[in-house]
């Protein structure tokens, strides 16, 4: 007997590397069985990253939305409105993607981070996932999920950072942080 489609809600946290690179793979998985893909990201913003060249290929279908305002670790406190209110304009551009009806999954880059770092609260992303109609499926990534958020998910996968060559001294690799 097949299982009816039914859209998840799918969690990559933790404080190892690729929580974003492991959504953007379901993602490519997704458009490639024909499904149209978005990307809001509340914090990311400006950076060149390499999954911007390669997704730009892949519009109208596959789009990112780089709606940050970058790193966030010690920012005064005029910065941090900046970051607050591009996390408020990044979670009503999720509410509008979300209430268009267009998208069949939506990846939430790094919302978990706006929340720990009080950019947004919890009960606004609990909010999204209320609204989520039953076919989409709605990606949630970034360090520290909420504990609501996580309870909220169907499928939660924690990143564990064993080893990182930033710990060796090794800088940043182009194709692999960037």
């Amino acid at each position: 007997m097949e299982e009816e489609s039914r859209g998840l809600v799918i969690v990559h946290t933790g404080n190892g590397k690729g929580k974003t690179t492991a959504a953007l793979g379901l993602g490519l998985r997704a458009f490639g069985q024909g499904l149209k893909v978005l990307v809001v990201q509340f914090i990311k913003g400006g950076w060149k990253y390499g999954e911007l060249a390669a997704i730009e290929k892949l519009a109208p279908d596959f789009v990112i939305r780089q709606l940050g305002e970058g790193f966030i670790k010690g920012s005064s406190e005029d910065k941090m409105a900046e970051h607050r209110a591009a996390a408020q304009s990044a979670l009503q551009a999720a509410r509008d993607a979300i209430a268009a009806g267009i998208w069949q999954m939506i990846i939430l880059d790094e919302i978990n981070y706006a929340v720990k770092f009080g950019l947004l609260s919890v009960e606004d992303v609990l909010g999204l996932i209320d609204s989520k109609p039953p076919l989409l499926h709605l990606v949630l990534t970034g360090r520290d999920a909420a504990d609501e958020i996580v309870a909220s998910a169907d499928l939660v996968t924690e990143m564990k950072e064993i080893k990182h060559p930033y710990q060796q001294g090794i800088k940043a690799q182009k194709g692999i942080e960037f």
